[in-house]
C-alpha cells in the first residue's frame, strides 16, 4: 500500500463521528471494548464494527490483559496519527526563493527562513532590481530582520540543480527557465502594486505562515558537491 493510500485509509477511518469519539477516549488512556461501549452508550456489535475499522487502519492496537487474560485493552497508535497531518517530508540542500525583482517577497522569505530552519536559504529574481524595496526594508526591521539594501541577484547566477526553488511570485513561477524550474509555488500578491505599509505587512504575514509550515517538515538533504 502506498503512503497516499495509507493516509486515505486513516482519514476514512476518522470520518465517522463514533470512531473519532473512540480515538478521543484512547487519547487519554487505554480502555477495554466494554469500557468504550459504556462511555459512548453504544451496543457491543457496533463497538466491534468501529474497532475493526480503527484496527485495520492502524490507529488502534489491542493487547491481552496481564491480569485477566480473557480481557483485552485498546490503545491508540499515535504514530499513525502523525502520518495524516502532513505529506511525506521533502529534502533540500538549499532553499532558493525567487520572485521577479528580488526586492521584496523573495528577500523577506529568505530572511524569515533563516530563523526557522538549519537548511540554508538564498533569494534571487528573474529581473533583479538595483535595490531592495524601501517598504520591504522597513517591514523587515519592524519584525527584527535585516535585509541588505543593495544585495539583489539574478536567478541564473545563483540557482543550482539540487536547490529547492520556491517561486513566491506568479510571474517567476510562469517564466523561470527550465534549469531553475520551481518545485514549489507560493502565490503571494505583489505588495509593490499597492505600495502601502499594509500591503507589505500582509505579504510578510502570508510568507511567514508558509515558511513556518514548510520549515517544520523540510529535512536537510545531502550535498553531493
Amino acid at each position: 500500500m502506498s503512503s497516499l493510500d495509507f493516509r486515505a485509509r486513516v482519514h476514512a477511518a476518522l470520518g465517522d463521528p463514533a470512531r473519532l469519539a473512540i480515538v478521543d477516549i484512547l487519547t487519554l488512556g487505554d480502555a477495554s471494548p466494554g469500557e468504550v461501549g459504556e462511555a459512548l452508550r453504544m451496543p457491543t456489535n457496533l463497538v466491534a464494527h468501529h474497532l475493526k475499522v480503527l484496527q485495520d487502519s492502524g490507529l488502534v492496537a489491542r493487547s491481552r490483559s496481564e491480569g485477566d487474560r480473557r480481557r483485552s485493552y485498546l490503545r491508540l497508535v499515535p504514530e499513525t496519527l502523525t502520518v495524516i497531518s502532513a505529506p511525506p517530508a521533502p529534502e533540500a540542500v538549499r532553499v532558493v526563493f525567487v520572485c521577479t525583482h528580488n526586492s521584496a517577497r523573495s528577500q523577506l522569505a529568505a530572511a524569515l527562513w533563516a530563523g526557522h530552519s538549519r537548511v540554508p536559504a538564498a533569494s534571487a529574481g528573474t529581473e533583479p532590481a538595483e535595490r531592495v524595496h524601501p517598504r520591504a526594508l522597513r517591514v523587515a526591521r519592524r519584525h527584527g530582520l535585516r535585509l541588505a539594501p543593495t544585495r539583489t541577484t539574478h536567478v541564473d547566477d545563483l540557482v543550482r540543480e539540487d536547490d529547492l526553488v520556491i517561486a513566491v511570485c506568479d510571474n517567476a513561477h510562469e517564466h523561470l527557465p527550465t534549469g531553475a524550474r520551481p518545485r514549489l509555488h507560493w502565490s503571494v500578491p505583489d505588495p509593490a502594486r499597492a505600495d502601502t505599509d499594509d500591503a507589505f505587512e500582509s505579504a510578510f504575514a502570508d510568507i511567514a505562515t508558509r515558511v513556518e509550515r514548510l520549515a517544520s517538515i523540510l529535512l536537510p538533504g545531502e550535498d553531493h558537491d
